[in-house]
């Protein structure tokens, strides 16, 4: 009574102990013959201790038993047996999984270490792995996570029962080949594919290897180029027909550049870096020649040499503003007058800077006075300080006027006129002619500005009151000094 289980990594040949653990047996035979444990995974391993697998959703909670398709849910567990005492003493010992107490499903795992007795009578001991062991030498060399689940998908891909002792029950149909594998069943694993080449440099020379890991760090700076914005696009690549040039004197000009690098071959443009504002060097060039051979032997040759007494360093240019640089055309070529105008919906939308560029034109154009094609909405604060500017030299001569004829305080002057000029708008007006009960007077509600305004004046008549009051008592104190013999003495 043997199986053989057809792994990913190899074969495994399983003994059965059928007179010491019957129902086991029977359980272990019945789902292999079923196809149940096709394409289960190896979902969990521990060096030197145990590799689980019979649980088709992975996760190590699932799984029934055989007897589950014969009398239903309630047989999805079935008792362990514990007699015989069977002792996990070497590798390769095959035992069901305990799931609480004391129940089996169709959970196995496999042991790949010697003397594990402290698994001892808590799982279910039913079978020994005869032939394959280098296979188990392989699981147990699976790199795997901190919950000890492999990295690569490890699966079983067939069982066969190669003996069987025990009756095939009638109401179950066992199929006559391996069922076909689903996609979702096995796009549902984010592990290493089993035939996915973890070494890709298998085969190669020291000067490939070399090669591959210095076009490896150039994708991977490119692309750190990229996130960080230097770059445009990771797949960016300099043109291999310009030449970088920099440590320059900052008295050298474009013509000494050109006429010193043309011997190398023809130069379609040199052109030395300048600051925008001031126009002076910032000491590097880029010199573009019209074939790739002209740098490469302008690199070799040009190398440290002395211009304008200072030593120059040349290299490749790494630039790639060239690939993406606008043609600006004249006003009045000929190319410029053959090109039609875009129509209105190809027409490239206007950023924020457009359009301070259009007010700074119009601004010019109004001798400094600022232009807006927008119109000022009309607030109330803006209103009144219009109102306010347009009459300020009336109010300043009623103020004066005030203050010549000894009126009372400013103040009181001011708010009598904000009353006056509230009451003398249209819409007041028109309320004010309107018909009013003396119910409708008694019973009305007055506004808070109306109380803060009869509150400030009540509060400047104390004032007043209380300033008098002072007054006379100054007087009355003064009038009694006067009246002292000591003054009278010194008038006498």
């Amino acid at each position: 009574m043997a199986v053989l289980i057809e792994t990913s990594l190899g074969d495994l040949i399983v003994d059965l102990f059928v007179k010491e653990r019957p129902n086991c047996c029977r359980n272990f035979l019945k789902l292999c013959k079923m196809k149940y444990y096709n394409l289960c995974q190896f979902h969990h391993i521990e060096q030197n201790y145990i590799a689980q697998t019979g649980d088709p959703t992975g996760t190590g909670r699932g799984g029934e038993s055989f007897f589950t398709s014969i009398y239903g849910e309630q047989a999805r567990f079935f008792e362990k047996e514990e007699v015989p005492k069977l002792r996990h003493t070497r590798q390769g010992v095959v035992s069901f999984v305990n799931n609480g107490n004391d129940m089996l499903g169709s959970q196995f795992y496999v042991t790949l270490g010697d003397d594990l007795d402290y698994l001892d009578d808590q799982h279910t001991i039913f079978g020994q792995v005869t032939e394959g062991l280098e296979t188990l030498e392989k699981l147990n060399e699976q790199l795997c996570n901190e919950e000890h689940r492999p990295f690569r998908d490890i699966r079983i891909s067939h069982t066969i029962v190669l003996d069987d002792p025990f009756e095939d029950p009638v109401q179950i149909k066992f199929p006559s080949r391996s069922p076909s594998p689903t996609l979702e069943r096995l796009i549902s694993a984010n592990q290493i594919a089993i035939d996915e080449n973890l070494n890709d440099m298998d085969g190669m020379t020291e000067e490939e290897i070399k090669k591959e890991l210095e076009e490896r760090e150039m994708r991977a700076q490119a692309q750190i180029l990229e996130i960080v914005g230097d770059l445009r696009s990771a797949e960016d690549i300099p043109p291999e027909n310009v030449l970088f040039v920099c440590k320059l004197n900052p008295v050298t000009t474009d013509e000494d550049l050109e006429i010193i690098f043309s011997r190398f071959g023809k130069i379609e443009c040199c052109e030395i870096i300048r600051d925008r504002r001031t126009g002076a060097s910032l000491q590097y060039a880029f010199i573009e020649f019209a074939e790739p051979k002209s740098v490469e032997a302008a690199y070799f040759k040009m190398d440290n040499v002395l211009i304008d007494d200072r030593r120059i360093h040349v290299d490749f240019s790494q630039s790639v503003s060239k690939n993406f640089k606008w043609s600006r055309m004249k006003q009045g070529s000929p190319e410029r007058a053959t090109k039609k105008p875009l129509e209105r919906s190809q027409q490239p939308r206007k950023t924020e800077q457009h359009h301070r560029d259009e007010r700074g034109s119009a601004r010019e154009r109004n001798n400094g006075r600022e232009f807006s094609h927008r119109r000022r909405s009309r607030t109330p604060e803006r209103e009144k300080r219009r109102e306010r500017d347009r009459n300020g030299r009336d109010y300043e001569k009623r103020k004066e006027r005030h203050v010549e004829t000894g009126g009372g305080r400013w103040g009181d002057e001011k708010r009598i006129e904000v009353k006056r000029e509230v009451s003398s708008s249209p819409e007041r007006r028109h309320r004010d002619k309107r018909p009013r009960s003396p119910v409708h007077k008694k019973h009305r509600r007055e506004s808070p500005v109306r109380n803060i305004k009869k509150e400030a004046a009540s509060s400047d008549s104390e004032h007043e009151k209380r300033h008098s009051k002072k007054k006379r008592k100054e007087r009355k104190r003064s009038s009694d000094s006067d009246k002292s013999p000591v003054r009278e003495r010194r008038r006498r």
